[in-house]
């Protein structure tokens, strides 16, 4: 199972990189759109949707490569049983805020798409098309918490920690 979620969250991030790829060449098609004076109605927009996609859909690969912002400064001062406390609280305290967010955020969707809600920009693309990324990316986000817990749990640890984070915070 470990290996199937860990698979997820590549496929997660390799999504996530072809969003940030489309999103550059959407903006470099706007550059060179307005140098010949062409119009492309709704470029700006379909930038926007690639560039939440991009962050969305990168939430969990970056929580377990450990390059969310950690607070350690806290952390680093505690005893190892109250820093064993605050990691436990930290790990559940995320799961459900990242629950209640993927929940809605799949909500969103449902009701985008029953509503048949379009975007007001010059594209007017149906909205659950581009808010279907950011739905997967925080159910992703959730399954990484959860993630994060079941490995606690059993002792091994889910967020890497790079040597550079220890000098940078």
């Amino acid at each position: 199972m470990d290996k199937l979620v860990r698979n997820f969250y590549k496929l997660l991030m390799a999504l996530s990189c072809l969003a940030m790829l489309a999103a550059f060449g959407t903006v470099m098609l706007g550059v060179l759109a307005r140098e010949a004076s062409w119009d492309i109605p709704g470029l700006d927009a379909y930038a926007g949707y690639a560039i939440a996609a991009a962050l969305f859909l990168a939430l969990p690969g970056t929580l377990q490569h450990g390059d969310h912002i950690r607070v350690t400064l806290l952390l680093n001062r505690a005893s190892p049983k109250v820093r064993g406390i605050l990691e436990w609280w930290s790990l559940g305290a995320g799961l459900v805020l990242t629950s209640y967010v993927a929940w809605y955020a799949v909500r969103l969707v449902w009701v985008s798409h029953s509503t048949h809600d379009i975007s007001p920009a010059a594209d007017a693309s149906p909205l659950w098309i581009p808010q279907l990324a950011m739905a997967l990316g925080c159910i992703g986000f959730a399954l990484s918490f959860a993630h994060a817990l079941a490995l606690r749990w059993r002792g091994d640890s889910f967020i890497a920690v790079s040597s550079d984070a220890a000098h940078i915070e």
